[in-house]
């Protein structure tokens, strides 16, 4: 007992010397989180699925599969570009779904991944004196805080990474999340 104490104690004074992380710290975390996640999923999906879209229920108009994915990446790369102060570095493309070009799952998957890759530049940069300042939105003509386009990078793809999630089990699939 004394010795699980004395362990205890240790770590409790080693977790307390560790320094706070810093916001593009907490960021990247979160994001990185979110990769873990969404791109085993999109990879999960088979590829002559990527064209999916439930029928049965209330989902006339809804994204593809393929398109869930690609939309996710291309407000990724939106927001990160407004983060950076940058031109977006990709294309919106018709309905916010990226690049006409996409077609194939291979194409969407390298796509997000590189959208992620993206999004970790734009985490890594917000400091804590930036995060209040204001940028312009990808998604009109005001202003928002440099902290709120990069909460909404993971915010809004998670919406979708449901989304997905129920596209997956529709088809039989466990997500990969749930497997463990």
């Amino acid at each position: 007992m004394r010795t699980v104490i004395c362990v205890l104690l240790l770590a409790m004074s080693a977790a307390a010397q560790a320094p706070a992380p810093t916001v593009n710290q907490i960021l990247d975390r979160d994001l990185r989180s979110l990769e873990r996640q969404l791109v085993p999923l999109a990879e999960t999906m088979p590829a002559e699925k990527y064209g999916f879209v439930p029928t049965s229920g209330e989902f006339k108009g809804v994204r593809t599969f393929g398109q869930q994915v690609s939309h996710t990446a291309a407000v990724v790369y939106a927001v990160s570009a407004a983060v950076l102060g940058e031109k977006n570095p990709s294309e919106m493309g018709p309905g916010e779904n990226g690049p006409a070009s996409l077609k194939t799952k291979d194409d969407i998957v390298k796509y997000l991944k590189d959208a992620v890759t993206y999004g970790h530049k734009a985490m890594g940069s917000v400091t804590e004196k930036s995060l209040a300042d204001l940028v312009p939105s990808p998604f009109g003509t005001n202003k928002v805080p440099r902290l709120a386009m990069a909460t909404e990078a993971v915010g809004h793809s998670y919406d979708h990474y449901g989304q997905m999630v129920v596209y997956l089990r529709l088809n039989g699939i466990i997500p990969p999340a749930s497997r463990r």
